[in-house]
């Protein structure tokens, strides 16, 4: 049997980077996935490329996550398609504006972060809870970044929202543990991503790289396994946990 045999995932972010490898790697392990993204184009192609693969097995659908009515949609059309939800990959983010100054950032430049990379993550958590419970057992991964665990300039808003997501999963963890529903945080290094790429040059790229003691970034495979194995009954007894994925950045 497949690790996610007929589980039904919603995965937001998903029409490149670590979303759409998350999303190809579910649908592999026997998942229906509904990947969502507000980029329309570029997530349709990601759909149609994992459906050529493994077909009928993802749906995509246009998603603000940052809004309460958007959320509404998605699960109401999860539930209208699947019947359920089993699984919520909170993976959508942003870096948002960089500076070593925090006097740089303004409100704006600070809600926007906010909006997506945590308001989005609660608003998910709230619409999928209800039909989890129905089902007696869910698992909620949250993607957070080794911002959320050691300070970092750079991204003050981005930090922030990081350290949020940290705190959220484990109060949520355990409001839900009761209910069977599971709730955790992976928290990557340096990965090479779309976002990563347009926010670092080449010069600050190698700079990173040289303070990863395995000596090269992530790639968005390496994200998509711990969350699959958190996503699967194989963590049934892991809830509120935190999986740093970072080539040992930290543990210097």
């Amino acid at each position: 049997m497949k690790r996610l045999e007929n589980k039904v995932a919603i995965i937001t972010g998903a029409a490149g980077g670590q979303g759409a490898e998350e999303a190809r790697l579910f649908a592999k392990e026997g998942a229906y996935v509904v990947a969502t993204d507000v980029q329309e184009e570029l997530l349709a192609n990601t759909v149609r490329e994992i459906n050529e693969e493994y077909e009928g097995r993802i749906i995509g659908l246009k998603h603000d996550v940052s809004t309460e009515e958007s959320w509404k949609e998605v699960v109401e059309e999860t539930i209208n398609k699947f019947g359920t939800i089993d699984i919520l990959v909170n993976n959508a983010g942003i870096a948002g504006k960089l500076s070593s100054n925090v006097l740089d950032f303004s409100l704006e430049d600070w809600q926007i972060v906010q909006d997506i990379n945590v308001v989005g993550n609660f608003l998910g958590i709230k619409e999928v809870v209800p039909h989890m419970r129905r089902n007696g057992s869910g698992s909620i991964i949250n993607i957070s970044s080794i911002a959320a665990i050691v300070g970092n300039q750079g991204g003050v808003p981005y930090q922030a929202s990081k350290g949020a997501t940290r705190a959220l999963t484990k109060s949520v963890a355990l409001d839900l543990a009761k209910d069977g529903i599971r709730v955790n945080s992976v928290h990557p290094g340096l990965i090479t991503t779309p976002m990563s790429e347009s926010a670092l040059d080449d010069e600050g790229r190698k700079q990173m790289e040289s303070t990863i003691p395995l000596g090269f970034s992530g790639e968005p495979k390496d994200i998509a396994y711990p969350v699959l194995f958190l996503a699967s009954d194989e963590s049934r007894f892991m809830t509120g946990s935190e999986l740093v994925v970072d080539g040992g950045t930290i543990a210097q």
